[in-house]
């Protein structure tokens, strides 16, 4: 059957919609920062990133149009506020672009997974490939620059081990087993997922001019700081390094350069995304503790969310995504 003859299914649609969002926010930050950052190399690498987006968004559009479904409004350059002083060092701009390219793999990866008709299979290859391109250049800017921190060594056994009982899982009592690498992974990775989401909340809350968006920023400030600190303290106690946090690099500004709608969006982004990888976490977590803190971190992240959704809605700032036909209410209005 030729592409042209299979319409885009409803999985097909929402991730369309929801890269083309999720990709517009991200897109107005790169803006911003590309006009503070001083160092050539990383503002070319931020100017590279616009001009791939760019090129994306249009096909998404075009995509989304040739279904008959409206394209998203997203956000655009009204949520940038232009002139406005520098919020965030140049490093920090790297890291956040090297944070947000892992977003956009797994975001791309999963769209490819669920996707069937060639056209948008290529589509996303494309996306894929350029992920993958901006991923290694910024971490070898990183490391150029000396700021990219590597995960903890371990030392070889000498020999291939397996399980031998149940203390293997025990977390509170007896004697407790040194950390798996499986866990030390999913720990680092959620840790450092937290502490951008912990840097974003204290920079937004101290340039929104909203103090209902405020009050949120600051309560989603402490949570992500007590998840950094609970899942810290795990590695902490088998005397390995936790990543190193990114608040001295917010400067003092209180010149707001994006929307309070884009900036509360963003939060609720990461939040959302970090289920994924706490779930993760807690399915390779193989010790008690783990097990305990992941459901507790999830549990918080729900409520938090809770939050950020009262007050999107609120202000009606949440872009709500194409719905499936409400089939009871046809009937009961025929």
């Amino acid at each position: 059957m030729d592409k042209q003859d299979l319409k885009l299914t409803s999985v097909e649609i929402g991730t369309l919609w929801s890269q083309y969002v999720n990709g517009t926010a991200t897109d107005i930050v790169n803006k911003y920062m590309v006009s503070i950052i001083e160092d050539e190399k990383i503002r070319a690498l931020f100017e590279h990133a616009l001009q791939i987006f760019e090129k994306q968004k249009n096909q998404i559009a075009t995509f989304i149009e040739n279904e008959g479904f409206p394209v998203p409004i997203g956000f655009t350059e009204q949520d940038l506020n232009k002139g406005t002083k520098r919020l965030f060092s140049d490093i920090f701009c790297l890291h956040y672009l090297h944070v947000m390219t892992l977003h956009g793999l797994l975001g791309h990866t999963t769209s490819l997974s669920s996707s069937v008709r060639k056209d948008l299979r290529d589509f996303y290859d494309s996306c894929d490939n350029d992920g993958k391109w901006m991923y290694h250049q910024t971490i070898e800017l990183l490391l150029e620059k000396g700021h990219f921190q590597r995960d903890p060594y371990f030392y070889p056994e000498a020999t291939p081990e397996f399980v031998s009982g149940q203390q293997f899982l025990d977390g509170f009592f007896g004697d407790q087993r040194p950390l798996a690498a499986t866990e030390i992974a999913a720990l680092s990775f959620n840790i450092k997922k937290k502490i951008l989401e912990k840097t974003l909340s204290i920079s937004f809350s101290q340039v929104t001019q909203s103090k209902e968006v405020r009050k949120f920023l600051k309560a989603s400030q402490k949570a992500s700081d007590e998840q950094i600190q609970s899942l810290g303290k795990i590695l902490h106690q088998d005397n390995l390094p936790v990543p190193t946090s990114w608040e001295t690099e917010v400067t003092t500004s209180q010149d707001a350069p994006f929307s309070d709608k884009l900036m509360l969006y963003h939060i609720g982004f990461l939040l959302q995304t970090a289920q994924a990888y706490h779930g993760t976490g807690l399915a390779v977590a193989m010790r008690t503790d783990l097990v305990m803190n992941y459901e507790k971190i999830i549990l918080k992240n729900l409520m938090v969310t809770k939050d950020w959704f009262d007050l999107m809605t609120k202000y009606k700032w949440l872009e709500q995504p194409p719905l499936a036909p409400n089939r009871k209410k046809m009937a009961k209005d025929k």
